[in-house]
């Protein structure tokens, strides 16, 4: 449900579909990459969308060339990579750079596509409501309005300093994985699964199983970054789908 990863190699393995994570049926890696290194990626009969988080990077892909940079989670707009199964990707790192790969199955074949910064959507969530506390910037970049033929969904969420936000607590049938880092590495918050609290931590994930409700605050002084990444269900895609706990659906007729 919760867990804290170690790198290991440059290397961070969130879930994986063969083992205690195999619920979120998704595979999900966090790569860190020195200078000159590069890494092949790509899996059989797997979509897969590589995700850069910080750095300065090039695609190599059908025949392609693609170079991406990014300052930072918190200060530029991503750029992703989105492969049908068994398109072979290289990465190579022009500096230091972070990247999130993920993949699920997908039976479907598809054109290659690169999301630029200048394709990537943003909105403001929550704005005035409960005195600007859960207020948070999110960033759409698949989903299955612009990307039907696809089994994931991506985007990522700035949770200001203090707010809460995946508020108020919800549920869908669709598994869900969150991604957490901070600007600072003491940085934390908490995340609520159920009625369970865990406590958030930089480069942590937070898995929920379909059904399993959930929300989270960041503390004072520490925005939060999360890439949060859905697998839809056969025949139930997920599309901006909730089911808010009952007993708090009184807030969202709070003026």
């Amino acid at each position: 449900m919760y867990k804290y990863p170690k790198f290991k190699g440059g290397k961070q393995v969130l879930t994986r579909v063969y083992d205690n994570t195999k619920d979120m049926l998704m595979n999900i890696t966090a790569y860190n990459l020195k200078k000159g290194e590069s890494l092949t990626l790509g899996e059989p009969q797997m979509e897969t969308a590589i995700l850069l988080l910080k750095g300065d990077i090039t695609y190599y892909y059908d025949e392609k060339e693609e170079r991406a940079t990014r300052s930072g989670v918190f200060t530029d707009a991503p750029t992703c990579l989105h492969v049908s199964k068994d398109v072979e990707v290289i990465v190579e790192a022009n500096e230091y750079s972070e990247i999130l790969v993920q993949s699920t199955e997908n039976e479907r074949e598809f054109p290659s596509k690169l999301y630029r910064k200048e394709d990537i959507t943003s909105f403001v969530s929550c704005e005035g409501r409960w005195e600007n506390t859960a207020v948070r910037d999110v960033v759409d970049i698949i989903n299955i309005k612009v990307a039907p033929y696809s089994n994931m969904v991506l985007g990522e969420v700035y949770a200001r300093q203090g707010r809460w936000w995946s508020y108020i607590p919800h549920h869908h049938p669709q598994p869900e994985v969150y991604y957490y880092k901070f600007d600072r590495p003491e940085g934390f918050g908490a995340c609520f699964i159920g009625d369970k609290a865990y406590t958030v931590k930089d480069c942590s994930v937070g898995m929920f199983p379909g059904g399993k409700s959930h929300a989270q605050v960041t503390a004072p002084g520490y925005p939060m970054y999360c890439a949060w990444m859905i697998r839809h269900l056969p025949g139930d895609p997920w599309d901006n789908t909730r089911t808010d706990l009952p007993e708090y659906a009184w807030l969202l007729e709070e003026k």
